[in-house]
């Protein structure tokens, strides 16, 4: 078994770090739903592409949209609820497919997609008529994920590990 390398190291602090004084802030600011930081940092670091960072923040945030007119409209469909649900997510899918390919420099897909995911299954037990906040509680979180969790962190364990590596090209 290999000995964890310095880059594994700065990772794990960066990591062990960050994202709890995310989680211990969160609901001092009114954000409900911090651990949607974390899933969002989760398909960042999927791609592990800063300049991806935009298209994904507004993949995500699509997606929160997504989840909300997904719940208004069921809500105003008459039918059985599983024909409704499935109806739905069968357009609004394709339809995110499609606008999504069409503006792939404005959405990241797969950030649109899990977006979407987050939202619903954060709002849909309580229904559209009680979101409330939810839906910007979310898109806080989304956001923090790309840019505390993901952007931030990938520069600061980039900056330690440079920052050693200018050191052993001194001691040469």
């Amino acid at each position: 078994m290999k000995k964890p390398t310095r880059p594994v190291w700065t990772l794990a602090l960066c990591i062990a770090l960050f994202p709890p004084l995310w989680a211990v802030l969160a609901p001092y600011i009114g954000v409900r739903t911090g651990a949607v930081a974390l899933i969002c940092a989760g398909v960042y670091n999927a791609c592990s592409e800063q300049k991806r960072a935009v298209r994904m923040s507004l993949g995500f945030l699509a997606g929160d949209a997504w989840a909300v007119l997904a719940l208004w409209i069921m809500e105003k469909l008459p039918w059985n609820e599983n024909v409704e649900l499935f109806l739905t997510l069968f357009v609004l899918g394709g339809v995110a497919v499609l606008i999504a390919s069409l503006l792939k420099k404005v959405f990241y897909l797969p950030a649109w997609l899990s977006g979407w995911a987050i939202g619903l299954t954060v709002m849909a037990p309580m229904g559209f008529s009680a979101i409330g906040t939810y839906p910007l509680e979310i898109a806080a979180a989304m956001l923090v994920g790309v840019w505390y969790v993901g952007v931030f962190i990938d520069a600061i364990h980039s900056l330690l590990n440079r920052k050693k590596s200018a050191d052993e090209e001194k001691d040469r």
